[in-house]
């Protein structure tokens, strides 16, 4: 009904048309009725119309479906896609099950409006034609419920305009379903699927009389049965002679799974301690990077398949969603009186296997060198060149153990720690390398408990026999293991940093040396390296994501990107399911938010010991004092038996004296500098740098307290002390308190001097506390006020140094508003 009076485009134009489909709208209304179907429809209408503002949509015709234009390829991706999560939830809210089929199209079409008179009648105020609307309607029709079908064109200009969907845009999975014909229609049509992996089916779709796969004459139904009784002979015989290599697309660094062995022995020993073996040996490739166990879990978790077995069509359904290239399906069985190690290489994408070879051997002691050899030629098969394995990768034997019992152990161990179990992680690892004791992966695994559950000295013990037994690591376990012992042997905060970048450099995807990067850089007040080396970590493969986005996040706040700071705490929280987090409370309460920070405050359990280090911070930036001793108070019952910690507390209770909101003698000062300055100075201590800042800033915080000559007489003590650590934050808060006494003795000029030389855009905050207070004994008043409006704009900074523990965090906080207070009161005068 097409009126005469309607204007034309005249010229065809490329649009990308997208049509829906509700699946059984019919059976639905049928079912709930007509009011609760009005109601629905209702909604769906609001969800449609809100999705076409936000995705710049043309709504062209309705029913069932939809009819949509867009003037660019990515919104119409986008619109379906958000169609697709928001008929879920509206169907979840009315225990009812909504989904939608859709096609999407770029192509030529035709476009005029109606006139007037013809709308009045029914027409529609926008007509579309063109050969791209029909083709779009069939990608419909032929898709699932709850499937986008895109037409080739259509794929390859989401795909490459994919970025601007941002995080979502990263996570979809695509997937190619070939060559389809179209009644109707000339030609061959190459039919892809996108979706989020929580939505998209990722199968292939429906033929129908109007759609059928595009296959050659000779593979269609009847000519294949004529064809198969001749030649079904000449296929066994060829494939007993010839066996296929299917190619499968892997790149360098790309991510394969490790599916679950099939142990066929009936031997269970070999179960876990065989599974230890093939991912040890893959991971001493630089070429091939092998997706976490604890990633794996991870994803399992979210398929609701939490402690199933990782078989092959779950290890292929993990490497779909997490855009792994390919599955690796490991078994061992016994054949003919010979154990036989075998890799299976499977295509994710077609399930089908590209690749499998074996390697046989007599007696247990053949497993770990046939794992090896079927390892190292499935490397090949994967495009890694046979000089780079024989350069980078040693035996088994030699880099982990021959033992498979001292394996057996380790893999329990392995197990333990993922879930949590530390007691019974260290047991294991402790039986691992009494079955072998040059077992140099075990005692790493050893350091790291005993490290975390602060135990420096066993810790060392640990590294010092690890690196008895060095020879056994691979090249990346040596730096790993050289990181760990340059931080427990006082290296020193810089030299360690530079280990896990190295570590970092040569490969690339150990996510563990960028986050370990990005806090040693966060310490010494290196923001910017820090939160490029923490997005290196905060990639989805990294199974410690969470954690790896909340160091973006602190290194965003130091440089005062509030907004982008919470923004990755909130992906955080996403993927780590949490919602009580003290990085969190800092952001909002840097942005402005003192409320929000307050109410996570308030829901933080009483002896979550880091909650009180914002709690006091942000009790002050509220302007309540008596909150800020109740939550130091409260830290301090429950510090327990850890000196470090609970000195930092007293510290902090110190920093509060310092600006009166409690009373602090003379003496409380000289006994907690006096128990820090011994702790620094002895070599058997852990952790000596961060015990020579918390005393230089204790005696920094006597003087506040104007306890000037507390300061004098421990300032020989702190030089000596921070000229043999060489730590950079110790030794910077040992040049302030010298810098504060010059001006306390009446030497300004020579005390703003001193602080000038140490901004370089890593100081301390209370670099330019302290050279304000000089400049304006120097009678400078004019860079006083430069100073306090740097004061007053680096909350973010305030609340995110992170020197000695945040011992000085609320101080910043209170100075940093105390100078925004002085500047309102100069604006109002």
């Amino acid at each position: 009904m097409n009126g005469d009076n309607g204007t034309s485009t005249q010229a065809p134009q490329m649009r990308a048309l997208l049509f829906t489909d509700l699946c059984d709208s019919l059976i639905l209304v049928e079912r709930i009725g007509d009011a609760a179907a009005a109601e629905l429809f209702q909604a769906h209408d609001r969800l449609v119309l809100v999705l076409q503002q936000q995705w710049n949509g043309r709504l062209i015709d309705r029913s069932d479906g939809l009819l949509l234009l867009f003037e660019r390829a990515i919104d119409g991706l986008g619109f379906a896609l958000d169609y697709q999560r928001g008929l879920q939830e509206i169907g979840k809210q009315r225990n009812i099950v909504l989904r939608a089929r859709a096609g999407l199209h770029v192509g030529e079409v035709l476009t005029w409006e109606n006139s007037p008179e013809a709308i009045k009648v029914g027409a529609k105020s926008l007509e579309v034609e063109g050969l791209a609307k029909p083709m779009a309607a069939r990608l419909m029709a032929l898709a699932r419920p709850g499937q986008i079908l895109l037409s080739a064109v259509a794929e390859s200009l989401t795909h490459r305009a994919v970025g601007e969907l941002g995080e979502r845009g990263e996570r979809l999975v695509w997937k190619s379903h070939g060559g389809w014909r179209f009644k109707g229609m000339p030609g061959r049509q190459d039919i892809h699927e996108v979706g989020e992996p929580e939505f998209a089916p990722l199968r292939a779709p429906r033929g129908s009389p109007k759609a059928r796969r595009a296959v050659p004459l000779w593979r269609r139904p009847m000519t294949l049965l004529a064809e198969v009784a001749l030649v079904a002979g000449m296929v066994f015989g060829t494939w007993a002679f010839l066996r296929p290599t299917p190619a499968i697309a892997f790149g360098e660094r790309d991510w394969v799974v490790l599916g679950n062995l099939h142990n066929l022995t009936g031997n269970a020993l070999l179960d876990d301690s065989l599974q230890q073996a093939f991912r040890i040996s893959l991971e001493q490739s630089r070429y091939v990077n092998v997706l976490s166990d604890m990633k794996v879990q991870e994803t399992l978790e979210r398929m609701r398949r939490e402690g199933g077995a990782l078989d092959r069509d779950a290890a292929i359904e993990v490497a779909l969603r997490e855009g792994a290239r390919a599955v690796i399906v490991p078994t061992v069985a016994e054949v003919h009186g010979r154990l036989r190690v075998s890799l299976e290489l499977i295509d994710p994408n077609t399930g089908n296997t590209a690749w499998s070879d074996h390697a046989d051997g007599r007696g247990m002691e053949s497993l770990l060198g046939s794992t090896d050899d079927v390892v190292a030629q499935m490397r090949v098969e994967l495009g890694e060149a046979m000089h780079d394995i024989s350069r980078d990768s040693m035996p088994l034997p030699k880099v982990a153990t021959a033992s498979l019992d001292a394996l057996h152990a380790y893999a329990m161990g392995v197990k333990a720690y993922g879930d949590g179990r530390y007691d019974d992680a260290q047991r294991f690892f402790g039986q691992a390398v009494r079955f072998d004791p040059d077992f140099a992966f075990a005692y790493l695994a050893q350091l790291r408990i005993q490290w975390g559950r602060g135990n420096p000295e066993g810790a060392r013990q640990s590294m010092a026999a690890a690196k008895r037994a060095a020879g056994r690591l691979s090249g990346r376990d040596r730096l790993y293991m050289d990181a760990w012992d340059a931080d427990l042997n006082g290296a020193g905060t810089l030299a360690t940093a530079e280990k896990w970048k190295l570590l970092g450099d040569l490969y690339p995807d150990y996510h563990g040396a960028h986050a370990n990067y990005a806090w040693s850089m966060l310490s010494v007040g290196r923001y910017s390296e820090s939160e490029q080396a923490a997005r290196k970590a905060a990639v989805a493969q990294n199974p410690l994501q969470a954690m790896a986005l909340q160091a973006l996040g602190r290194a965003e706040l130091a440089q005062n990107h509030a907004d982008a700071a919470l923004r990755s705490y909130r992906q955080s929280a996403r993927i780590g399911q949490w919602s009580v987090n003290r990085h969190m409370v800092a952001a909002l309460a840097a942005h402005g938010d003192l409320v929000g920070a307050q109410r996570m405050l308030a829901a933080a359990r009483e002896d979550d010991l880091a909650m009180h280090l914002e709690g006091t911070a942000v009790a002050l930036d509220a302007g309540e004092p008596a909150a800020a001793l109740r939550a130091n108070a409260a830290a301090l019952r429950h510090c327990g038996d850890n000196a470090r910690i609970c000195g930092m507390f007293q510290a902090q209770s110190l920093s509060l004296a310092s600006i009166a909101v409690r009373k602090a003698g003379a003496h409380e000062y000289e006994q907690l500098i006096a128990t820090m300055i011994a702790q620094a100075a002895d070599p058997a201590a852990g952790e000596r740098g961060e015990w020579l800042y918390m005393a230089a800033a204790s005696a920094y915080l006597a003087q506040r307290a104007e306890l000037y000559d507390v300061a004098r007489r421990q300032l020989p003590h702190l030089q000596r002390l921070a000229k043999a650590l060489d730590d950079p934050r110790g030794t910077q808060m040992v040049a302030v308190l010298v810098a504060n006494q010059d001006r306390v003795d009446g030497r300004a000029a020579q005390s703003v001097q001193r602080l000038r030389a140490l901004i370089d855009g890593s100081e301390l905050f209370q670099v330019h506390v302290a050279l304000q207070d000089s400049l304006v004994a120097a009678g400078d008043q004019v860079a006083a006020a430069a100073e306090q409006r740097w004061l007053a704009t680096q909350r973010g900074r305030a609340y995110a140094e992170n020197a000695g523990s945040y011992l000085l965090q609320a101080l910043n906080v209170h100075d940093s508003r105390a100078a925004q207070r002085r500047l309102d009161a100069t604006s109002l005068q």
